[in-house]
C-alpha cells in the first residue's frame, strides 16, 4: 500500500474532497445526497461523495454525528448520516471558498445532533436555486468488479443561478452591533447569494417550514428593512448602506430584494392564505409609494407620477417544489403586490418608477407634437 493510499483509505480524489469542504463550508449540515446534488450531480451513485466525506473524516475535518430521514434514490424515506465540518475542517473550507476564517461561523455539530431540520431544508432551496448542472465522471473503482465503461445518460436539470462560492447561511444582520457581535434584536439571514454574473448582486433567501405565525414572518421582514436602513461611512467618509460594504449592488434603487422560500408541501389554500397573511402584516415594508412633482390629488392617475422605491423590501415567493421543478429562472416568483408569478429578473424589476414616468412624458409630448405641430414649432 503507498503513503497516498495510506492517507486516503476510501480513495477519494483532492478535487471532490475540495468541492465536499466548499459545500460543508457554506450549508455547514448535508447529506451526501444534498452534497452530491450541490456539488457532483453527475456521479452515477452517491459512492464518490461519500468517500470523500469520509476520507476527510479520517483526516479529521468532516464528522457525522445526527441522522435524519428523508426520501432516498426511490422516494421512500430511508435514514441518512448527517456530515458536519469540525474546527479544523472549517478553517479547510475558508481556504477553499477563500474566505476569512472569522466569516465561516460555527460547525453545526449541534443543530445536526438534533437532526437539522430547518439547515437541510435551507441546503434544498440552496440547491434547487443552484441547481449545479450534472458533468460526466469517471466511476469509482470497485475491487468487487472491474469497471466497465459505457455511455451514461445524464440527468437534466434546469438553468440554476450563481456558483456555490457566492453563498452564505446564517448571516448575521445586526440592527445594531457588527456583523461578528450583532447586537440583541438582530436577524441571522437563512442564505444570501451574490450573483453578480446573473444580474442579481444580492439576494436574501428566508426559508419558511410554516413552524412560524404569519406575523412573526411579518417581523423579520420589518427588521430586514430596519438592517437595510444602517448606514456607515466609506473610505471617503460618504455615508453607504452597511449590508453594501460587504455585498456591494450599485445601482439597485431599492433595499435588496428577499426571496421566501416556502419549503413545506402543503394544499393550495392553506399555502395562499399563508402567504397573504404574510403579505398583509408586512405591507408598510414592500408598498412602495406613489409620488408626484405636484403631491398627491385626489384627481390623480396611476401615470401621472410614478412608485418610490429607495426604502422598500421587494419581497419576492415561491415554493421548493416549484423551484425544483423549473429552476431560478422559470415563471416561479410572486412578487408582493403582484398578482402573477414571473421569472427571477422580470419579479425583480420594479414597475412605474420615476424613469417609466420621464419616458411616458416624452411619448406625451412626441403625441401632441405630431398632432399639433404648429403649436409645437
Amino acid at each position: 500500500m503507498t503513503n497516498q493510499q495510506q492517507a486516503w483509505p476510501y480513495k477519494s480524489t483532492s478535487r471532490v474532497r475540495g468541492l465536499v469542504l466548499m459545500a460543508l463550508g457554506v450549508v455547514k449540515v448535508a447529506t451526501v445526497r444534498q452534497l452530491r446534488h450541490l456539488v457532483l450531480p453527475g456521479t452515477a451513485n452517491l459512492q464518490t461523495v461519500r468517500n470523500a466525506a469520509k476520507d476527510l473524516r479520517e483526516a479529521g475535518l468532516t464528522e457525522s454525528v445526527g441522522r435524519t430521514h428523508r426520501p432516498g434514490g426511490g422516494g421512500k424515506r430511508v435514514a441518512q448520516d448527517l456530515w458536519t465540518l469540525t474546527q479544523a475542517g472549517l478553517a479547510a473550507a475558508a481556504s477553499e471558498l477563500g474566505r476569512p476564517i472569522k466569516e465561516m461561523g460555527g460547525t453545526a455539530r449541534e443543530a445536526a445532533k438534533a437532526g437539522a431540520a430547518h439547515s437541510l431544508a435551507v441546503t434544498d432551496v440552496i440547491d434547487a436555486i443552484l441547481q449545479t448542472p450534472p458533468l460526466p465522471t469517471n466511476p469509482v473503482a470497485r475491487r468487487t468488479s472491474p469497471v466497465v465503461s459505457r455511455p451514461r445518460q445524464l440527468p437534466s436539470r434546469p438553468q440554476g443561478l450563481g456558483h456555490l462560492r457566492g453563498w452564505w447561511t446564517e448571516v448575521a444582520l445586526p440592527v445594531h452591533g457588527t456583523f461578528t457581535t450583532p447586537a440583541r434584536g438582530s436577524l441571522r439571514a437563512d442564505a444570501l447569494l451574490s450573483a453578480v454574473e446573473d444580474d442579481v448582486p444580492v439576494l436574501f433567501v428566508e426559508v419558511d417550514r410554516q413552524t412560524e405565525p404569519p406575523a412573526l414572518v411579518a417581523q423579520k421582514i420589518a427588521t430586514y428593512r430596519q438592517f437595510f436602513r444602517r448606514q456607515l461611512p466609506d473610505p471617503r467618509g460618504r455615508n453607504i448602506p452597511m449590508w453594501a460594504t460587504q455585498w456591494p449592488a450599485p445601482g439597485l434603487a431599492s433595499h435588496p430584494p428577499l426571496a421566501l422560500v416556502f419549503a413545506e408541501d402543503a394544499s393550495d389554500s392553506a399555502l395562499q392564505r399563508r402567504v397573504n397573511a404574510i403579505r398583509e402584516a408586512s405591507r408598510d415594508h414592500w408598498t412602495a409609494p406613489w409620488t408626484s412633482y405636484e403631491g398627491r390629488r385626489p384627481d390623480a392617475r396611476e401615470d401621472d407620477g410614478w412608485r418610490e422605491y429607495k426604502d422598500v423590501v421587494p419581497v419576492i415567493t415561491t415554493t421548493l417544489t416549484l423551484l425544483r421543478e423549473h429552476g431560478p429562472h422559470g415563471p416561479v416568483w410572486t412578487r408582493f403586490g403582484r398578482s402573477r408569478p414571473h421569472p427571477l429578473l422580470n419579479a425583480l424589476t420594479h414597475h412605474n418608477t420615476e424613469t417609466d414616468f420621464h419616458d411616458r412624458e416624452e411619448r406625451r409630448r412626441a403625441t401632441k407634437a405630431q398632432a399639433d405641430p404648429a403649436g409645437w414649432a
